[in-house]
């Protein structure tokens, strides 16, 4: 393991849940400096950002998150998914990166100035992307990466509607779409419409009006952004042999209403001409890399509506849970961030 500089604290302000509850549970705790083992890395965060991942974690709702974070508190009392930063320490398996190297990825506990992550985890951020950017795309964009490209098989000249277009997952499956060679539609709010024109949609649609206004059998892949289309709207909109891909499971959602919508979905996939298919986005060092180029070459961006510091992350959280943000919202750590 590179050795610890002398200089550091021995300890660090980390966001931590000791409970289960609602954003007034966080607290900014003083913990020890972590240091790597073999296959881990030590980032000095510079910007992370909120996912709907970290509230359902930090309510412990739907009831299965607790299946894996613990039945009546917390295993795990760190939070936070999304990362950007500086090297500070390597293990002595780790290859990849190196003290000084400004980084971006996804990992645990990354509402702190210093977290250990597995070095598959991050990948070098762009020269040109500041930190704020590099920390919001993390779960976001990996999830509609994969869900376009693996799960919706997105290939040029499909049409593609993107549901839920302004928000955090939504606002990079737009442009993640259009990267892939789609005609995008995207359907979103009323306010959100110039910003979905924005990120490069062919067409928009406010989504209030969508079961009303879509022609039937139009799209070969819906990507429903947190869950908010029903079935029976996107059977309508899709073409025979269409998918439509669910990625999130929506705010109130309870374990019934979960499992029915999977059965619900397994049952039309099973006796219809067209496919429902579900999943949980997961960290790929390759699928980063991915991102990086996209982020390099300005084929993504993340769009930020509002930015907090560490000590404010109550308000974050409290904020992106309302659903209402315009892509992301931003948590920064550092003042390297901006």
């Amino acid at each position: 393991m590179t050795a610890l500089p002398a200089t550091r604290p021995a300890t660090m302000r980390a966001v931590v849940f000791r409970r289960y509850g609602s954003p007034d549970v966080l607290e900014l705790a003083e913990l020890p400096v972590p240091a790597p083992a073999a296959d881990q890395i030590l980032v000095r965060v510079a910007a992370s950002s909120v996912n709907p991942v970290d509230w359902h974690r930090l309510r412990g709702t739907p009831f299965l998150v607790r299946l894996t974070d613990g039945l009546t508190k917390p295993k795990n009392v760190g939070i936070g998914a999304d990362v950007s930063g500086v090297v500070e320490a390597v293990g002595s398996d780790v290859t990849n990166v190196r003290p000084g190297d400004e980084v971006f990825g996804m990992g645990i506990r990354t509402w702190a100035e210093l977290v250990l992550i597995k070095a598959e985890g991050v990948v070098r951020k762009p020269a040109g992307v500041s930190f704020e950017q590099a920390g919001a795309v993390g779960v976001a964009a990996v999830t509609a990466l994969q869900g376009l490209r693996d799960h919706g098989h997105v290939g040029a000249g499909q049409r593609v509607l993107v549901h839920g277009a302004g928000g955090g997952v939504g606002s990079f499956a737009v442009q993640i779409a259009k990267s892939l060679g789609a005609e995008v539609t995207a359907a979103t709010s009323s306010a959100n419409l110039d910003l979905a024109r924005a990120l490069g949609a062919d067409t928009v649609v406010d989504y209030a009006t969508f079961d009303r206004a879509a022609d039937p059998a139009s799209f070969d892949v819906i990507f429903n952004a947190g869950g908010y289309l029903p079935l029976g709207a996107q059977r309508h909109a899709l073409k025979a042999g269409g998918i439509g891909v669910l990625a999130g499971a929506g705010r109130n959602v309870s374990v019934p209403g979960l499992v029915g919508n999977l059965a619900a979905a397994m049952v039309l996939t099973r006796f219809g001409s067209r496919r429902f298919v579900s999943y949980l986005a997961h960290r790929t060092p390759e699928d980063l890399e991915t991102l990086r180029s996209m982020l390099e070459a300005g084929s993504i961006r993340a769009v930020i509506d509002r930015r907090y510091a560490l000590t404010e992350i109550s308000d974050a959280v409290r904020y992106q849970e309302t659903g209402h943000a315009r892509g992301k919202v931003s948590v920064t750590v550092s003042d390297a961030a901006r």
